[in-house]
Parts: C-alpha cells; structure tokens; sequence
C-alpha cells in the first residue's frame, strides 16, 4: 500500500470512499525538481463518476496512478475508507488505459478473464462473469475472436470489461477514447455511462476533452499547467440519463464555459 495511505477508522462509512488533501508530486530531472502536480484536494463518493480535465502535462495521469498505487506522492495525503485498501495488488481497483493492450495470441474471452488467472480467482465464475460483462460492453458473439479482427472502439470495450472481471469498487480511466475517432467515441461515451449505471463503479476518467468531461462526471476537476495544480473540483449539475442532444442545452454549454474559464481560455 502508499506510504501515504492512511485508513482512518473513525471515518464513518457516510463520507467519501477516496479523500485527497493537498497531494503533491515531484520528480527529479537533470538534478532539478520537477513539479508534476499540487495542491489536489478532493473527496470522491462512492458510486461517483470522477473526471479529471487538463492539458497536457498537468499531472492528471500522475494523480490516477497515485491512486492505483503506481506512484507514491511526496506530499499532502489520501485516505481509502477503512474498509477499502489500494494499491496495483488489490482487488478493489481496475485500469483502463489509453491503448487496450490486449494479448494478440489471446482471444477476447481469454484476455478478459487474465486478471481473474493473475489474481487465483475460480476459473469457472470467471468465464461466466466475463460472458456478462462482454455483453453489458456490446460484444457478445466476439468471444472468440482475437484482437486483430476488432476495430478500435471494440478493442477498448475488451479492456473496460477485463478491467471489471474482478469486480473492483473503483474504475480507473486514463484517457481511454483518445486515439478513437470522434463518432466511435461519442458511442462509447453513452455506452460507458451504460456500464457505470449498471454496474454502480466508483470511476475516475482523465480526459483532454473539455465537453467529454462534462457530459460524463457527476464531479469533474480541473487542472490547469505551469504550475501544475488543481484549479477547482464541483458538481456537475446536470441530470441522468444523459444523451448527446444535451450537449446543445444552454445548461450544458454554461458548465464547459465554466471550464473553459478555469483553464483560463476565453
């Protein structure tokens, strides 16, 4: 676990399942210090759907492997709730990267049910569970085939349902659209919202996309560059279901001027 991950039993099972009080990072570079991120305060609901907008270089990668205990900061704190513990060895967290990073020479069931081997899960729950979760991402009838024979948007729906096999409470999400085309991603953004309902996953999503931040969170942060810090943390007062004609509403236009505002883009 972080060296900076310190359950705190008094903290009642109401309040967030992630807190996040001025965490920090740096890294070293020709002798110098780096400042990747800083003053990051946040509390994540469970059940929440975190996204995390910026520009490039402004530590919201950095922040998502924090959490999946990747990196350790070296500054500030965060707490799991007492009754969550993680860290890239615990169950309780699943990746979705920018890449799917399937295995060629394994089918699409195969390389779903790899975290399930990894982790000594029974097998015969595993296959039924990835039977299930192919279906909630739109790939039944695709068991079988091997990544190469998948467009891009469905190679990525592979990665969301092996990120889920084990069952997770918290989703995290690096820039999983980002080489998908504008329309294939549009379509994954309605369908991860699917997936989000259904399931009922804590995520958090690192996005460039301004709009796509909006249109996904419940809460969205914003972090701005040089230095790289968190400019501000809300609500996303917009209702659910949500589909791609709100985009258009005066309500969802104000939340992005919102953040193009932050960013400090007029």
């Amino acid at each position: 676990m972080n060296s900076l991950v310190r359950p705190t039993p008094s903290l009642p099972q109401s309040e967030a399942l992630i807190k996040l009080k001025q965490l920090r990072k740096s890294y070293g570079r020709g002798g110098k210090q780096f400042l990747a991120v800083s003053e990051v305060s946040m509390d994540i609901e469970e059940g929440a759907f975190v996204t995390i907008v910026g520009p490039s270089g402004c530590g919201k990668t950095t922040v998502l492997k924090i959490l999946a205990g990747l990196h350790e900061a070296d500054g500030g704190t965060f707490e799991f709730r007492p009754s969550f513990n993680g860290g890239p060895q615990d169950i309780n967290v699943g990746m979705v990267f920018q890449q799917p990073l399937l295995l060629k020479w394994r089918t699409v069931l195969e390389n779903v049910v790899l975290p399930a081997e990894i982790l000594h899960l029974p097998k015969k729950k595993a296959v039924e569970r990835a039977h299930h979760l192919l279906e909630i991402v739109g790939l039944k009838g695709s068991e079988d085939k091997y990544p190469h024979e998948l467009s891009g948007g469905m190679q990525q729906r592979a990665a969301i349902a092996r990120a889920l096999i084990h069952d997770p409470k918290l989703l995290l999400m690096d820039e999983p659209f980002g080489a998908l085309d504008a329309l294939t991603r549009e379509r994954l953004n309605l369908e991860l919202l699917d997936i989000w309902r259904e399931t009922g996953k804590t995520i958090v999503l690192v996005t460039h996309g301004i709009q796509e931040a909006i249109f996904l969170g419940s809460h969205c942060a914003v972090f701005t560059a040089g230095p790289a810090r968190m400019a501000d943390y809300f609500k996303v007062d917009l209702p659910y279901p949500r589909s791609l004609e709100m985009k258009t509403s005066p309500e969802f236009g104000e939340c992005v001027k919102k953040v193009y505002g932050l960013l400090g883009m007029k």
